[in-house]
Formats: structure tokens, sequence, C-alpha cells
């Protein structure tokens, strides 16, 4: 019996753990090289389109209620002014995204490499946190408009009134197993739900505008409103431009659209370093979706606000959350309606699809690598459950309420607009481009007025992102703890003299000696030497290779490591590498000495002086310190086997 269950524990974790890398477990090996036409495999970018489409067109579903809470009779010039700044800002900004980071990483990996060292972590780690709420926030507002559709739909409203909560929990799951199953079949179904959704919502944009033609008073009771209300046009102008971060939401697909560029098909001659098909086709991608959805924004505004009762679209009103539903049972009958509010349904729930890829595209290409994140989270299945477990929480706190989650998504999706504006700008001034990078800052400079203006507005926003952020670099800082005895090394390479020396003294019994570089002259290899001599008690015809290891970004967790052998003041062999940590880089080495050559070396170390609590803050942050039992632990961790494990010696 306990071998049937360790058997179905192998399966299970085998099934859980599927696709993921060894890389930084185990001995350092060097990383497979993508297939030579990996670079322009995928779907066609309009396939992807939709993929992406299922949470940019499904706004719609709530986008018009919004806008007419937000703006009341403004809510159409409000709408223009988002279509405005939609062509005219995000799609310029997020095409220049597409070109600079085709790996679909974004704006965030455009501004990390503006910093180094932790400062530059920190920051990526707070924009990772306005990134989970965006998309975390995409799947539980969806989920939760989803089920507003079905409680309100007037052949269920009296079976379902009041399991709001428990409807939108059940969707986030099933969305949570589409993902466990495997996902990239699914954009054929998120191809037919877009295919759908927006033929019916043309359907009813026609009809709608048809009822406005024929019933003209409605339009002209609009305009006189407005001018009874804001007096004369430019009022009205001001009006919506000081309303228009509220409608932020609209502008929600651009991030996810630049997450899931890796999806999209390239050219043969493409590259993984220049996949020049892929960028064009998302380019593509964004400008049709965009082009798409300014239509459907303008009219739909248009419609509802002219067509529907003001008393409506408030808190407990019909069109609540669902403005063109109600539309559709008004005017086009309930068994229309039906299948319109099956079609949002669907769409909505698929729309936290996206968003979810968006999440494993994203956070596993970072928190792992920085060593923020356990070794599982590069794995999809794992991190499906931890995102679908955070999906279920905020649902729960928010009581599945789309409008309060309204300030949260707003929040999320500006700030990361704001920050694609801002890294394409310097993107632009690095390139010498002086027009596109005063356009770009006049854009920047908008998206920042949106967003500081939303947050004013709507502080909850930041305060669930700022949530977000803590919880992230909590957890990430009690991971990289957790992680700082893992070897880290994902390759070693030596350079022909460093192979050389290494292969000569496994010959006889390899010794390396553990040295911090000072002046590099003879006497400072000669006192060395002799000392490790003394403190150990070897024969002075022993023979020694030093190593010496230079630190770099003491903040990066993982990286490959380059040796390189030479000979100084013609008599002393050193391996020089460098490294973000010192006891990492010695015992990579050590191990990869073994591994070569099958004989098991030995390495020499002084004690350091100090405290060794502080000693082990500085390794933990600055990659160097406590040297000695540091790099001991971490063979210890690496190779279980005391027999084959290399010998550490400290005098």
């Amino acid at each position: 019996m306990a071998t049937t269950n360790d058997a179905r524990t192998a399966r299970l974790r085998a099934w859980m753990l599927e696709g993921l890398s060894d890389m930084g477990k185990g001995k350092p090996s060097r990383p497979k090289e993508p297939a030579a036409d990996a670079a322009h495999k995928g779907q066609p970018w309009w396939r992807v389109m939709c993929l992406t489409g299922v949470d940019y067109f499904s706004t719609l579903g709530y986008q018009p209620g919004i806008a007419a809470l937000a703006a009341g009779l403004l809510s159409p010039i409000a709408t223009i002014v988002l279509v405005i700044v939609t062509l005219a800002g995000a799609l310029p900004v997020y095409r220049r995204v597409a070109e600079e980071s085709p790996h679909g990483e974004g704006s965030i990996a455009m501004l990390a490499r503006l910093l180094s060292f932790w400062k530059g972590k920190l920051f990526v780690l707070t924009l990772l946190g306005f990134a989970a709420t965006d998309f975390l926030i995409t799947i539980t507002l969806s989920a939760a408009d989803a089920s507003t559709h079905l409680v309100e739909n007037p052949h269920l409203e009296s079976a379902l009134h009041d399991k709001q909560v428990l409807i939108t929990m059940i969707l986030i799951a099933l969305l949570g197993a589409v993902f466990l199953k495997g996902f990239l079949e699914a954009i054929g179904v998120a191809v037919a739900l877009v295919g759908i959704y927006l033929a019916l919502n043309a359907v009813v944009v026609v009809d709608g505008l048809w009822h406005v033609l024929t019933e003209g008073h409605v339009v002209t009771d609009w305009t006189t409103a407005l001018t009874q209300e804001h007096g004369n046009v430019f009022v009205m102008i001001g009006v919506a431009l000081l309303v228009f971060p509220k409608l932020a939401l609209g502008l929600s697909g651009f991030e996810t659209g630049v997450a899931v560029m890796p999806h999209v098909q390239g050219d043969a001659s493409d590259t993984e370093a220049k996949p020049t098909g892929r960028t064009r086709g998302t380019k593509k991608l964004l400008t049709t979706a965009a082009l798409i959805m300014s239509v459907f924004l303008i009219t739909t505004s248009f419609i509802t606000t002219v067509l529907i009762p003001e008393k409506e679209f408030e808190s407990g009103g019909s069109a609540n959350g669902r403005a063109l539903a109600y539309l559709a049972h008004e005017y086009l009958g309930n068994t229309f309606g039906t299948v319109y509010d099956v079609s949002t349904i669907a769409i909505l729930w698929f729309a936290g699809a996206s968003a979810m890829a968006g999440l494993l595209n994203l956070m596993p290409r970072y928190l792992p690598k920085y060593g923020m994140a356990p070794h599982w989270a590069r794995a999809v299945r794992p991190m499906v459950i931890v995102f679908t477990l955070v999906a279920f929480l905020v649902t729960w706190l928010f009581d599945a309420d789309v409008d309060a989650q309204g300030g949260a998504y707003a929040t999320g999706v500006l700030v990361l607009i704001s920050s694609a504006a801002i890294a394409v700008t310097i993107a632009a001034r690095k390139a010498g481009q002086r027009g596109w990078t005063i356009g770009f800052g006049v854009i920047s400079a908008v998206f920042l007025y949106t967003t500081v203006l939303n947050i004013i507005e709507r502080p909850d926003g930041v305060k669930i992102g700022a949530c977000f952020i803590a919880g992230i670099i909590l957890i990430s800082l009690l991971s990289r703890l957790g992680r700082a005895f893992e070897l880290r090394v994902t390759h070693v390479e030596l350079d022909d003299l460093a192979e050389r020396f290494i292969r000569d003294i496994s010959h006889r019994t390899p010794r390396f000696i553990a040295n911090e570089p000072d002046k590099r002259d003879a006497d400072e290899y000669r006192a060395k030497k002799d000392q490790i001599r003394a403190d150990n008690d070897l024969p002075t015809t022993e023979d020694f290779v030093f190593v010496e290891v230079t630190i770099t970004d003491p903040s990066e967790f993982e990286a490959g490591l380059t040796v390189k052998g030479e000979v100084l003041h013609d008599r002393f062999r050193v391996l020089t590498v460098e490294s973000s940590s010192v006891p990492n880089a010695l015992a990579a080495l050590v191990l990869h000495s073994r591994d070569l050559t099958g004989v098991r070396p030995h390495i020499y170390f002084e004690w350091t002086e100090g405290n060794p609590f502080a000693n082990f803050l500085r390794f933990f942050l600055f990659g160097q310190g406590e040297i000695a039992p540091v790099t001991r632990e971490i063979l210890r961790e690496a190779e279980p086997d005391r027999d084959r494990r290399p010998r550490v010696h400290v005098g």
C-alpha cells in the first residue's frame, strides 16, 4: 500500500512540475539552446488577438455602465477622450514596447535594464505588484461581472439570488482548471468566443442606433439635458477630461497584448535575438484590437446613455454592470437577451484567461530568477493554483462587487501604462530620436496625470496595489533567505588555460586556495600559500591553484560562471571568476572540477573575522562575508553523498 501511495505521489509531483527547468539545482550544466525554428512557432496574430481580446473586448460587458456612473450624460464625450488617448497614446507606446521587448517581458524588463543592484530588484517587485493587481483583478472582476449577468437574467434571477460570490468562485475555479489541463489549445475557444461576442454586440449597437434614429427625441432630450447641466461645449470637454481617469478600464488590453506576445507566430527568418515577424504580428494585433474596441466604445457609450434611464445605472438598477445586456433584453427580447447574456458570461469568464496567461508569463520570468520565489514557481500548474487561491481571497474580500474592484483595476492598468510610456520615452532618448522622445514624454505626462488623479479619486486602488506589493516583497525576501544556500549557478565554462590547470592537478590531489585578491603581487600569493600549508600541516611538495572571485551584481540570484586561467609572476596559477556570490561561485567551481576529472578536490579557506550574523547578512545582501561555512553548506545541499562531496578545509 505504501508503495502504491508513493507511486501516486510521484506521478502527481511529476504532473504538477511538468516542464520545470532544473536550472540552479544539482550540478551546474550548460542550458540547452533553443531549436533553430523556435522563434517563429506559434499562432497567427489574429488568433492571439482573440486571446488578449477576451480581456480587452469583454470590458464592453461593464465599461458602458461604469462610464455612465462616472460621467453621467457626458459618458459619450468622456469615451471619445478615452479613444483619443487609446489611439494617440497607449497604442504608439505599446507598439514601441513590442519592438523593445519582443519576448513578452513588457515595460518592466525595459525599466529593469536601467537599474542594477537591489534598487533595481525592488523597483521590479513594485511594478510586479501593480501587474499582479491588474491581472488578478481582471480575473476576479470579469468573473464577478459574468456572475452579475447570470444572476440578473430574468429567467434565473429568483433561483440565483444572493449566490453571486459562490458563482464567481466557481467560475474562477473553472478557469484555473483550464490552465491545469493545458491552455494553448484553448486559443481556439477564445477565437470562437470573441467572434460570437463581437457579432452579438454589433447587433445590439445597430439596433440601438436604429432606435436612436427612429426616436429622434432621445438625442434632443440628451443634448438639452447636457446644456442645462454643463452650459457650453468647453465646460463639457473640461469635465470629460476630469472624469476620464474613471474610464481607464477601457485601456486594460494593452499590457496583456504584450504579455501574450510569445504566442504570436513569426517568420521563418526570425531568430531568438531578433524576432522581426513576431514583432510585426504583435503590432498588427495591438492596432486591430484598438481600432475595433474604439468603434465599440464610442457607439455603446452613446446608445446606453441616450436609451437607458439614468437611475438604472445606479447600484441595484437593472443596467448596473450590464448596460448592453439591458438593451439586448429591452429591445431585442428575452430570447436574444439570454443568448447575449450567455455570450457575455462566457467571454467575461474567459477574460481571466489572458490575464492568467500574462501572470504565468511575467511572474516566473522574474521571481525565481531573482531567488524570490520557490524553484517550483517556474512550473505552470503550481502557479495556477496559487493565483486561483489568491483570486478566491480577492473575490471574498470584495464580495464579488464589480464597482468596488474598479478602482484597484484602474490603478493597476494606469501604473503599468505609465511605466510603459516612461520606458519608451527613455528608449527613444537613448536612440537619439528627438521627435519620438518629445511625443512619448507628452504621453507619459498624460498617463501620470491620469494615474495621480485616479489615485486621489479612488485611493482604495493604490491601497490594494500596496498590499500586493508588500506581499510580493515579503514573500520574495523570505524565499531569497530560504534559497540562500542553493548552488545558484546555471552552468560553468572554462577557458583553455583554466581547464588545463584543473586537468593537470587532477593527476595529483586537486587543491584550490580561495584568495581574496588585493595587490596580486608575488608576495601576496607566496604568503597565502605558506599560511595554508602551515594551518593545514601540508608538505611543501603539495601543489595549489588559486581561485579569485570578483563580485558583480550581488542582487542577481543565478547566472552562468565563466572561469579564466592565468599565470602570475611566472609561477602562480590563478583561476579568476566573476559572480554575484563568492561562496556559490567557489562551490560550483569545485563541483565542476570533480565532474570534469572524476577526482574529488580540496578547497582551503581562512576564517573570516567579525560577527557571524553580520557576516551572514553581508553574504545575503552583498555576496560575501562568511565564505568558508557558507561554501560548505552550499556543497552539502548540492551533493548529499559525503563520499563524493568536495572537501572544505578552514584554518
